[in-house]
This record gives structure tokens, C-alpha cells and sequence, in this order.
């Protein structure tokens, strides 16, 4: 039935966002699917990879692709050259989107003016839509009535009706949908009815340093080059998200910038891409850590660890171009790993080759693994035999003072990420190094990988007669 439903959302027509660059492109892509998904900059080529969202309407959908901008027309034209930069890469794609496109989004700038580009855009449209029908001339930074007089320069490209919008404020998108939603069912591609709402995905945020290889991972999940992958650093800007269905679960697969020292410091896109990736973070569920197992770890990677725990996230760290390495000794190198970062012992190590295609099924069965415990809700019975098979195997040491801590009852708090409680007497205190115990044990008993487990210990003190409880992590 998942399966059923994410195929829906598949075959849903597709309409792409097309122009030169900085005419607005991502701002038009995020007000209409109602998402701050592409990354906005006043700087040309801000959008690399593609980015792709879904649009419902009226009760009806759509799929909306923003294209990167356009700046090598020449390139454009030829189909058969090979792309070697990554402004070349991000045109390819766009090429690509635009040979399977329902309907196309022509998209201009009013402020600057009908442009000698626009004009050779136009005749490079028509030549890849031949159905002058399905282009949809659209005028953006139109911001009021005044300004609305200077689009009709754009008629002198012959292109039909002007849709005279502003994509920042949203006015007139909402009469553009309504052209939409009519231009698909008069061309005999029906926009859908939305499908069934989708359960809650697995989020899983892919996160790395620049170059370990985060696009290519996600590349050969999918099983087709989803998002660009190229030598230089920093090829990825933006977060790009695609949902799979695997053993009948949904998982939403999240790329992000890659992550360095330099990148943060940078007052550039690198930056802006580095912080949509750590929010990004902070929504997942399980984060993907792809490392280069060919170089050693830095205090970066110890870092991103540390920032992954802090926000209560199971982690993966995906040893990745393994197929690089001569003596393939995975303990040796499971052991410099857990030694560089020794505070991660319950993390696994997954080994692979995202270029081979190797290990991939293992790794998503790993992520369903890992959700399963996250989610895992265990009974009064079990925590309460499991306490005192730990109390018999070491008794409850206590922190500061003299008194001796007594545990006298122990509960789930919650779930995803699982969260207990410890209570003690008043005016008791219990041990750190215990605390860690009782994780450890939980982890052992339970299955708990990947996951860090809040633990908090809660005090009993007596008020008048009355028991206030006091809780503290």
C-alpha cells in the first residue's frame, strides 16, 4: 500500500522552473510548495543540484522542478558533450528535467528588463519543447501596478499570455496555479488527486566533511544520479531530500552540504550551506556520518559526532571508499575508528563503496534496525526485572555526600529518542559512572544501537507529608 501511494506521488506530472540566472527561480520553487527548501542568494549559480517538491493545489498536485541557473547557453545546445565542471554538470541536469517535462515555467526578471540572454533562452526553449502550448510565460518582481506596466516588453518574444507575479510577496501565484492546474488537464496530463497522507517518514540526514563522498552515497541508494557529484568541494549547497520505500517503510533520504572549519567561516554560500545542513540535523531521526576511510579523523569529525549526540540523534558512521583500501582488515579499522572517537563504542561501522554500489541493502537495514529501537516501548515488567538484575550485578554507587542511593523504581519516559527515569530517595544522589552503567546494560539487554538514551534520575523529598519530586539528568 506504501509502496502504491509513493508511485502516485511519482506520476504525478511534472512541471520545471526555467530561466537565467538570479531571476527568482528557488524564491518562485519555495512559495509554491510552501517550503524553505532551496537556498536564496542574491549570487549567480546559488542553486546547483535540482531542487524537487510537490505542489497541491485545489485539491490536486504536481511535481515542481527548480533547475540550477543557466549561464553556458552554448553548452545547453549540445547534447552530446561531456560534462566536466560542475556549471556544466548543473546545466546537464537541467537539460534533462527539461526533455521530460509536462509544462515549463518560463521565468524572467521585470526589474532588469527583457535581456539579450532571455531572448536566446527562448529560442533554445522552443527548441526543447516543440509544443509552444506547454511554456508558461512567467514575469517575476512585479511588486506593484506601477511596476506591472514595464512587462510588456516581454511580448516581443512571442511566447502568449504574461503571468505578472512576485514570487518574494506571492502575489499572483495563486491565479498562476489555477493556469496550471487547467493547463495539465487541457494538455491530457490530469494533475493527481493528492495521495493518501504518507505516514511520518524515517528521516535520515546524510553529513560529512566536503568530498567524502555524501552525494555519491545517495546516488547509489537511489540507483541514478539524483544529485551532482564532482571533485570539487562544496559541489552540494543545498539540502536535497528524496523519499524511498524500503521493505515497506518511507524513508526520507536527506544530502547536505559538507561540513568544514573553513566552510564555517566563510561569509559565502559555503556558510549559508553549512547551516541549513546542521539544521537539517536537527530534524533527522538518524544521521548517516560518511568519512573518508582512506584518511584519518580529525577533530572535525570528533566534533560532528559531538554535535549529532547533543541533539539526541542515532548515528552511522559510513566508512566510505572501502574499496580503495588494500588489507581490508574491518576490526583493525573498526578499532582506529572507536579510538579516535571514543565516546562512540555503540556507534556501528558500516563499510562500503558508494561508487561500487556495495553494502547499500545493508545499510538500510541497518536504518530500519535502528528506528525499530528508537521506537521500542518496553513494559513495567521488563524494567523492573532488568533494574534489579542490575542492582544484584552492581549495587547503586552513590555520587556525592554519605548516603547510600536506593533505586526504587524505574520508567520509560518516552520515545524517539528513548528516554528513562531513575528514582532514588531524598537527599540521595547516585553516581555518574552508574548512570553509564545502567545505559550500557540497557543498550546490551534491550538492543539499543546507534542510539544515545537519556537517563534521568529523579529525587523523592518530603514536603509537610507530601512527596515533591525533584528531576535531574
Amino acid at each position: 500500500m506504501l509502496a502504491k501511494e509513493l508511485n502516485r506521488l511519482k506520476e504525478l506530472p511534472t512541471v520545471v522552473i526555467f530561466g537565467r540566472t538570479n531571476v527568482g527561480k528557488s524564491t518562485l520553487f519555495n512559495c509554491l510548495t510552501e517550503k524553505k527548501q532551496a537556498l536564496v542568494a542574491n549570487l549567480a549559480g546559488t542553486t546547483r543540484d535540482c531542487n524537487i517538491g510537490t505542489v497541491q493545489w485545489q485539491g490536486r498536485a504536481f511535481t515542481i522542478i527548480d533547475t540550477g541557473g543557466l549561464m553556458d547557453l552554448t553548452f545547453l545546445k549540445k547534447s552530446k558533450v561531456q560534462a566536466v565542471t560542475i556549471d556544466e554538470l548543473v546545466q546537464k541536469q537541467a537539460r534533462q528535467f527539461l526533455t521530460r517535462a509536462d509544462l515549463v515555467l518560463f521565468l524572467v526578471d521585470n526589474k532588469d528588463g527583457l535581456l539579450p540572454q532571455d531572448e536566446e533562452m527562448v529560442k533554445l526553449l522552443k527548441k526543447f519543447m516543440p509544443e509552444p502550448r506547454k511554456i508558461v510565460f512567467v514575469v517575476n518582481k512585479v511588486d506593484s501596478q506601477r511596476q506591472s506596466v514595464n512587462a510588456s516588453d516581454f511580448y516581443k518574444l512571442n511566447l502568449g499570455d504574461l503571468h505578472l507575479i512576485s514570487s518574494t510577496t506571492g502575489a499572483g501565484t495563486g491565479d498562476l496555479l489555477d493556469f496550471i492546474i487547467n493547463k495539465l488537464k487541457n494538455l491530457k496530463t490530469p494533475t493527481k488527486d493528492i495521495p493518501l497522507e504518507l505516514p511520518e517518514p524515517i528521516k535520515v540526514c546524510i553529513l560529512g566533511k566536503p568530498n567524502v563522498g555524501k552525494s555519491s552515497l545517495l546516488n547509489s541508494v537511489l540507483g541514478y544520479d539524483r544529485v551532482l557529484v564532482s571533485p570539487i568541494p562544496h559541489t552540494t549547497r543545498e539540502p536535497q531530500d528524496t523519499d524511498i520505500v524500503y521493505k515497506e517503510r518511507l524513508i526520507k533520504l536527506i544530502d547536505t552540504a559538507g561540513i568544514s572549519k573553513q566552510g564555517k567561516k566563510s561569509s559565502g554560500l559555503e556558510k549559508i550551506g553549512i547551516m541549513k545542513s546542521l539544521d537539517i540535523l536537527r530534524q533527522a531521526n538518524i544521521v548517516l556520518l560518511v568519512i573518508d576511510i582512506n584518511e584519518l579523523l580529525t577533530q572535525q569529525d570528533a566534533k560532528l559526532v559531538e554535535e549529532i549526540f547533543k541533539h539526541h540523534k542515532s548515528l552511522i558512521i559510513v566508512a566510505n571508499k572501502w574499496d580503495l583500501i588494500e588489507t581490508r582488515d574491518t576490526k583493525q579499522y573498526t578499532k582506529d575508528i572507536y579510538r579516535s572517537l571514543p565516546f562512540a563504542h555503540y556507534i556501528p561501522i558500516q563499510f562500503l563503496s558508494a561508487l561500487k554500489h556495495t553494502k547499500v541493502n545493508h545499510l538500510l537495514d541497518l536504518i530500519l534496525k535502528i528506528d525499530e529501537v528508537r521506537h521500542q516501548e518496553l513494559t513495567e515488567d521488563q524494567l523492573e526485572h532488568f533494574i534489579k538484575r542490575c542492582i544484584n550485578k552492581h549495587k547503586p554507587t552513590k555520587g556525592h555526600g554519605i548516603k547510600k542511593p536506593r533505586i526504587f523504581k524505574f520508567k520509560q519516559m518516552g520515545v524517539n529518542p528513548p528516554a528513562f527515569v531513575i528514582k532514588i530517595g531524598s537527599g540521595e544522589n547516585l553516581a555518574d559512572s552508574y548512570i553509564r552503567f545502567i545505559s550500557n546494560q540497557l543498550r546490551e539487554s534491550f538492543g539499543y544501537i546507534a542510539t544515545p538514551l537519556n537517563i534521568w534520575v529523579e529525587k523523592a523529598r518530603h514536603i509537610h507529608g507530601k512527596t515533591d519530586n525533584n528531576a535531574h539528568k
